[in-house]
């Protein structure tokens, strides 16, 4: 069972639409209820669709009470954007920005760790170019993604002889809703759709009993 956050639009839907077609056990979650169902409806594979605030502890822990199994994978994708010059943000977007991004990825990776650092489960954070590359223009961005690798890397320390891992991703542009909703204009009809980065990806998530791909960047032309 493949568990995906942030599946209700963009990367995370995309990547249920390819495992449900090969009829992978699902779980997705979203904090968009009606954008998550619409997404359920296309998916032929057996699926559960959960709406979770990340943001909240015990709702993150409820998440997991609520699997009748181990997840074989976690995927991460959920998050938010917003951009602008720094003297121009708003301090409530900028903690919106910070919530949505660093608290959720602190407490998902608290409660996997507590729960399953003794099983064979494959933790995929995604994050952004914009924690490997500082950006004018993206100052919180960067500094809320730089924050979740910094977490992945320190987590990635302490499950040291684990079965667990932790798999990082860097994906650049992508052309799809996340542009609108972080309140930046740009022309993206030179990225890459998110169905490309999610091929991609998924192909890279596939490890040998030895081995396996640690840390991911993907990059448009």
């Amino acid at each position: 069972m493949i568990l995906i956050t942030g599946a209700s639009s963009g990367l995370g839907a995309a990547l249920a639409q390819l495992y449900s077609a090969e009829g992978t056990p699902l779980v997705l979650t979203g904090r968009n209820e009606q954008r998550l169902s619409s997404v359920v409806d296309n998916l032929p594979g057996p699926v559960q669709a959960t709406p979770v605030d990340l943001t909240a502890s015990e709702k993150v822990a409820e998440l997991f009470d609520s699997l009748d199994q181990v997840p074989d994978t976690v995927i991460h994708c959920a998050g938010s954007g917003y951009f602008g010059p720094i003297e121009e943000q708003n301090p409530s977007e900028i903690n919106k920005l910070i919530e949505n991004n660093v608290t959720s990825s602190i407490f998902l990776l608290r409660e996997l760790v507590a729960r399953y650092r003794d099983h064979k489960v494959n933790v995929v954070v995604v994050m952004s170019t914009a924690a490997q590359l500082a950006k004018a223009g993206e100052s919180t961005y960067c500094a809320a993604k730089w924050a979740v690798r910094g977490l992945v890397e320190s987590v990635r320390l302490e499950l040291k002889g684990s079965p667990m891992k932790l798999v990082a991703v860097y994906p650049g542009g992508m052309a799809t809703d996340f542009w609108k909703t972080s309140g930046k204009a740009l022309d993206t009809s030179s990225f890459m759709t998110a169905e490309e980065a999610a091929k991609m990806l998924k192909q890279a998530l596939v490890a040998t009993e030895h081995g396996f791909v640690s840390d991911i960047t993907i990059n448009r032309h």
